[in-house]
């Protein structure tokens, strides 16, 4: 059975790692053929780190690359040649032979260039005060130009053609420059020798590949982001231009013919994050302190990384937005220790009267998703949980607020700091819509 790991918040709680144990081996699971990216692009972070102590930032590649689990880049990423250089010349550094090797990349995925970049960036300067928080990398910008030209955005593909690539680049760069003036990026040619050279140094395939590749064995599907920043279920305007739910993946299965072949696996930690602005009801300031992060800081487009209390009420919502979790993995187990007055948060007051939950409706009306932020940055944690300092006290906790059972229990960075995962195919994963409260753990 495939696998398909969500983050349940806005991003950060250890997707990375989640994929990095799943990879790995003697887990006692059926070794995984191929780690599948789905959504995103390369703003994604996910952090990983060895046994032996080497850390890699995963962005494009997937998280199992360590272990020497392929890569494949589907046909929904939006593909950065330059960043994939970048990342694969770290990732040789630390000891990964030819990284590019492991990667396959879908000839329809769409590309970021330099130009979206500088129009990311130009867009997000001009709303000052009043900024997103984008990550300034052009992923918004990449999937809008999509959506307005179909037939003129440059995909992965163009990369093997220079006239066809001159052609996209150039109506690119113009209609860009046309938007916000001149942008900070290369001239047209230099882009041109970058990425024919990407096209060199990939395997590029076409439709055929992924069905294949998936009737081979199991697969992880690595999302990106969390459900929260979801372009549709999100808090508007603090979102991200994905899917970030569990769609993506489900529609790739269906494509190949495997639809509901896989098991959906939500990740969350023990306190909830986000960066930059937007709603962020837990929040208490003293956490930040209390429980530093090595590879999570302040972004320069981002904005701060921000930490609060575990938000029960958020964490329901996007479980309903994405359509349930067979079940989760719990990270940052070791959190409670060292802050032992970590708390839940079952409930919500605003000044309209108390919010028990949040209702989920069906995408596509962005005005009422930005009511419901407003409404969220009026709102203040109430009926509060403390389950202490012990682990074992926050997995059942979490698995009975979110009426799901842990899978995979997290208590440090490293593949070897786990415990789980299950083997949880239909017989013993708890299905979707079901309301067990129930902790299934199984040893490392």
């Amino acid at each position: 059975m495939h696998t398909i790991v969500v983050d349940l918040g806005h991003g950060d709680a250890g997707k990375g790692t989640v994929v990095d144990r799943l990879c790995a081996p003697g887990t006692g699971t059926a070794p995984v053929t191929a780690v599948i990216r789905f959504n995103g692009g390369a703003q994604a972070a996910h952090n990983v780190v060895t046994t032996d102590g080497r850390h890699h930032t995963f962005a494009q590649f997937g998280s199992g690359t360590f272990s020497g689990i392929p890569t494949h880049l589907s046909r929904l990423m939006l593909v950065d040649p330059l960043a994939l250089a970048s990342e694969a010349r770290h990732l040789a550094a630390l000891g990964v032979p030819a990284p590019l090797s492991l990667l396959t990349v879908d000839r329809r995925a769409a590309l970021t260039t330099p130009y979206h970049a500088a129009a990311n960036r130009a867009r997000e300067q001009a709303r000052g005060t009043d900024r997103h928080g984008s990550c300034g990398m052009g992923i918004g910008e990449t999937a809008a130009y999509a959506l307005a030209h179909p037939a003129d955005a440059p995909t992965a593909g163009d990369c093997t053609s220079r006239t066809a690539l001159r052609r996209t680049l150039t109506l690119l760069h113009d209609r860009l420059t046309a938007a916000h003036g001149p942008l900070d990026a290369p001239p047209v040619d230099a882009c041109l020798d970058a990425f024919t050279a990407f096209a060199d140094h990939v395997t590029l395939v076409d439709e055929t590949h992924l069905p294949r590749v998936l009737r081979r064995g199991p697969a992880v599907f690595e999302g990106a982001q969390g459900v929260l920043l979801d372009e549709w279920h999100g808090f508007h305007p603090y979102t991200t231009w994905s899917t970030t739910t569990f769609d993506g993946a489900e529609t790739l299965l269906g494509e190949a013919g495997l639809p509901r072949a896989a098991q959906r696996l939500g990740v969350v930690r023990t306190y909830t994050t986000r960066h930059g602005p937007g709603p962020l009801v837990t929040e208490d300031p003293r956490l930040a302190a209390a429980l530093p992060e090595a590879h999570n800081s302040h972004g320069r487009w981002q904005g701060a990384f921000r930490a609060g209390h575990f938000d029960a009420v958020a964490h329901r919502y996007a479980l309903a937005a994405c359509g349930g979790v067979d079940a989760l993995a719990v990270t940052h187990l070791d959190a409670p220790a060292r802050y032992g007055s970590l708390r839940i948060a079952r409930a919500y007051r605003t000044p309209d009267g108390p919010l028990p939950h949040l209702p989920a409706a069906r995408p596509g009306d962005l005005d009422r998703q930005q009511q419901l932020t407003q409404r969220l940055l009026a709102a203040r944690p109430d009926d509060w949980q403390s389950p202490g300092r012990d682990p074992h006290h926050w997995t059942d906790a979490i698995s009975a607020a979110l009426s799901a059972p842990v899978a995979l229990e997290s208590y440090g960075p490293t593949a070897a700091d786990k415990a789980g995962p299950l083997s949880a195919g239909p017989a013993t994963a708890v299905r979707r819509g079901s309301r067990s409260r129930c902790r299934e753990t199984s040893p490392a």
